[in-house]
């Protein structure tokens, strides 16, 4: 479905309306109804947003927008006897919730919404036209509308002449724009990255010159921008817009300061080019490894972006002009922790992603010769439930130029996950565990319960990885020899 064309003044005509109308009607049938059903009340409504952009774009839509001269008080009367299931916890902010068969509406009063200088919250006002409720509305590609029930298209802004022109570009000055509300300059990027548009020259020097307005954005807010932001097709294009502008300075400044960062192989231009290169790669092996889902894994995407903000805090120069970051996945995984903490991301992709980035290095620790046995055994036990993505990971982190080293790593990189299913067949890798629990540990040495015993829990564990499967009596050995040396005094006998 292409892009209506307008004319060169933005200016649709009667056969490009009648043809676009059509395409919705045909699109969105089930919004008609509702229309007849408002206007039999003497109220207008319009499909809005989201919907009609995507129908232009050929994508079909999801939830359908709609707005209204109504207030929600008046929308429940209107429409609550012929929906199927009503909600109203959008109700403060003018938006009520219907669902009939198998479509959900979500319709807002005509509204503009503005920040005071130093709100977290917008004031929501109801607005009086549908043109004044489209001309507060973040960008001219979500500034369309189509009257119902007819579908009339009404585009003031000239939201059509801009997907054509795949560029994101704001109704009024973007300086207003982005100070009725600071979170459309995340929303700019993301929109780029969703559509592979470009972004306005001038919406780009707006976002550079009031980026620090985002402080007065809550968390939440811009957690969930991000979110959306990192599951896109392409979440690389919106970062480098919001390192470029300066807003990542306020959301996420451990990327900016990668720019400063060279690479310890000098193969890239710096380190912030090639996490943006292993994120794109990342994200190209979501597929191979189950990990595409609906949208993409959010967990492999924040930790190929963070695995190397480690690197400005750990640089240290070497003989010849060469930099090395020591231990920056340490490091990293501590500062990705705190930074995700703080934008109060779920704890579970706080505590996932940190630890991808602690054990993103783990593999060249190991060379790139024959795996052993125990080192399989600690590679799967550490990596746990992200054995998965860390096998994407540590595959996208391969930015080498050089394709006979590129080769050389991803041929090491098969025989360690040859090894990984070989051992699993003998051995259930996932469950790695001692083969005597607390309880044997007790009886066996004679102890109560404390730290001993998890002491010598951990030299099982450990006993388990390097040797594997042992049997009971000769772990009872082996745990009885370890006690004695630890100065533990089990009673006599074998104890089993």
């Amino acid at each position: 479905m292409p892009v209506p064309d307008s004319t060169s003044t933005g200016v649709m005509s009667d056969d490009q309306r009648k043809a676009a109308a059509a395409l919705l009607r045909t699109v969105t049938p089930a919004a008609a109804d509702l229309g007849e059903l408002f206007a039999s009340a003497g109220h207008e409504l319009a499909l809005v947003g989201g919907p009609v952009r995507d129908v232009f774009l050929g994508r079909p839509p999801g939830d359908l927008d709609l707005t209204t001269d109504a207030t929600p008080d008046g929308v429940l009367r209107i429409a609550r006897a012929w929906a199927d299931k009503v909600w109203t916890v959008g109700i403060e902010f003018g938006t009520v919730g219907l669902r009939k068969g198998g479509n959900v509406f979500e319709i807002t009063t005509y509204r503009s919404e503005q920040y005071s200088p130093r709100s977290r919250k917008p004031d929501v006002r109801y607005g009086r036209s549908l043109e004044e409720d489209l001309s507060r509305r973040d960008f001219t590609i979500n500034a369309m509308a189509a009257r119902l029930p007819g579908y009339e298209i009404v585009d003031p802004f000239g939201g059509l002449t801009a997907l054509r022109d795949r560029v994101i570009r704001t109704p009024g000055r973007p300086e207003d724009s982005f100070a009725d509300d600071p979170l459309r300059m995340l929303r700019a990027a993301r929109f780029a990255a969703k559509l592979g548009f470009g972004i306005a020259g001038e919406v780009l020097a707006a976002m550079t010159a009031q980026a620090d307005r985002l402080e007065i954005v809550s968390a939440e807010r811009i957690t969930g921008e991000l979110t959306k932001l990192m599951l896109t097709p392409d979440p690389a294009c919106g970062i480098d817009i919001l390192v470029q502008t300066g807003v990542a300075d306020q959301v996420l400044p451990e990327v900016s300061k990668l720019r400063m960062e060279v690479d310890e192989h000098h193969r890239h231009k710096d380190v912030y080019q090639h996490s943006l290169t292993v994120l794109r790669q990342a994200i190209d092996l979501e597929p191979a490894y189950g990990l595409d889902g609906d949208d993409g894994d959010l967990v492999l995407r924040l930790a190929a972006l963070l695995h190397d903000i480690g690197k400005p805090k750990t640089r240290s120069n070497l003989p010849g002009g060469r930099v090395a970051f020591h231990h920056h996945e340490v490091k990293g995984a501590k500062m990705a922790k705190r930074r995700l903490t703080e934008l109060r991301f779920p704890n579970d992709v706080v505590d996932d992603v940190s630890q991808l980035v602690e054990l993103h290095l783990r593999f060249h620790g190991y060379g790139e010769g024959e795996w052993t046995d125990s080192a399989v055994r600690r590679y799967v036990r550490d990596a746990g439930p992200l054995l998965t993505r860390l096998h994407a990971l540590t595959r996208a982190d391969c930015t080498t130029r050089n394709r006979v080293k590129a080769e050389r790593l991803a041929r090491a990189y098969d025989s360690l996950e040859k090894r990984i299913a070989e051992l699993s067949a003998k051995e259930e890798l996932d469950k790695i565990r001692p083969e005597l629990d607390g309880n044997d540990i007790q009886r066996i040495l004679g102890i109560p319960p404390g730290r001993a015993v998890g002491k010598a829990r951990g030299f099982l564990l450990e006993l388990r990885i390097e040797e594997g499967e042992l049997g009971r009596e000769r772990v009872t050995q082996e745990l009885l020899r370890w006690a004695e040396g630890e100065g533990l005094r089990p009673p006599g006998g074998s104890g089993g």
